[in-house]
């Protein structure tokens, strides 16, 4: 009988700690979470004098969900960004521009500045968004963190609010507004061609006329159907593992089936980031997905190869949605590898420019300058 109890007592413990564990580590989660940072007053509209950092007003959604309906639920945030504009950009004449979203590990040596001075000198103007600092990250801050609390969502709500900023500026003509982004980035730039999003964010601003995504992974399908007319551009490598070529492709072919002009380029031999200043190498512990599909219903919510990850409420809490990335992973366990090619390579670098400027010439009808 003793014994009988003993066991018993042991299963109501295990019951306990099983049903207590997630709050728990939601808890912990919520502890590591740095406050945002109590920055200027954002500037909601440009009258053409500002250039260099600017706050901005946007938003955290978190979920494609909260985007679709319930953006009362998102948290206001005061974006970052750094503009530029050519020589010569005036209320008079108007230029394009840019909005340039960096990957996974923030603003790199070697890319995004460097990209929005290569499209200043062409009579682009350009706004770098960071994207992690707005939300109390450093780029010392644990990577996993990091990425598990800003998500892509959140990257393309400071995209849109970016695009009604640059909308405002009467040195900037609001028809002509790209993005372009680089891995992570490069999903969001592909992903943010989808109308309803565009429609949540910024109706009252037209939407982005060109996107480019820069080896930005493939495993995400919003099963959008309505997409906009704004052509894509990807630019991608052979030898880079975090594209899944078969399934960026398909991801392609969804969009030409929609009308969407899609111009793929595919680097023989290229890798993964090929911009950065750091060494071309063999990058081992870098994971990326291959071989599995996360797509959405119509609601917002994500299933993996027909499995819902999440069952949480739109109102929960940053820590509990934050927990659930982390606690889903081992559904991924079948399609998740370990490294890829990352780094400078000039020649892919150069022919990736040139592609960029073909496209920007094309999209927009218009004849790029050097400067």
């Amino acid at each position: 009988m003793k014994r009988l109890l003993i066991i018993i007592a042991l299963v109501i413990v295990f019951v306990i700690a099983a049903l207590l564990l997630p709050p728990i580590r939601a808890r912990l989660i919520a502890l590591t979470l740095p406050d945002y940072p109590d920055w200027p007053t954002p500037v909601a509209a440009l009258s053409g004098t500002e250039e260099g950092l600017v706050y901005y007003p946007t938003t955290s959604p978190y979920d494609l969900e909260i985007i679709l309906g319930h953006m009362d639920l998102a948290r206001t945030t005061t974006g970052k960004g750094f503009l530029s504009y050519p020589a010569g950009a005036s209320a008079d004449g108007p230029v394009p521009a840019m909005v340039i979203v960096p990957g996974s590990g923030g603003i790199a040596p070697g890319r995004e500045h460097e990209y929005a001075a290569w499209f200043n000198a062409r009579g682009v103007a350009a706004f770098v968004v960071e994207y992690y600092e707005p939300r109390g990250f450093s780029k010392d801050s644990d990577y996993l963190i990091r990425t598990s609390a800003v998500t892509e969502f959140d990257l393309i709500a400071d995209a849109f609010s970016a695009l009604r900023l640059l909308g405002s500026s009467p040195k900037i003509d609001a028809t002509k507004i790209g993005i372009i982004g680089f891995s992570y980035g490069g999903m969001a730039a592909r992903l943010a061609m989808d109308a309803r999003i565009h429609q949540a964010l910024t109706p009252d601003s037209p939407p982005f006329s060109l996107h480019i995504d820069a080896y930005g992974p493939c495993y995400q399908k919003l099963n959008s159907r309505d997409v906009g007319s704004a052509p894509l551009l990807t630019l991608r490598g052979t030898e880079d593992a975090s594209n899944d070529l078969p399934a960026c492709k398909r991801r392609e072919d969804e969009l030409r089936a929609l009308g969407t002009a899609v111009t793929a380029r595919v680097y023989e031999g290229a890798g993964h980031a090929w911009e950065i200043t750091r060494p071309r190498s063999f990058s081992e512990e870098s994971p990326y997905l291959s071989g599995c599909e996360l797509a959405y219903d119509e609601r917002g919510k994500p299933l993996l190869n027909g499995e819902y990850l999440n069952d949480y409420a739109p109102d929960a809490s940053h820590a509990t949605k934050m927990e659930t990335r982390f606690t889903s992973a081992p559904k991924y366990a079948d399609c998740v590898g370990y490294g890829y090619i990352i780094g400078r390579d000039e020649a892919v670098r150069a022919q990736a420019y040139a592609d960029v400027e073909a496209f920007i010439a094309q999209a927009w009808g218009i004849e790029t300058r050097s400067q």
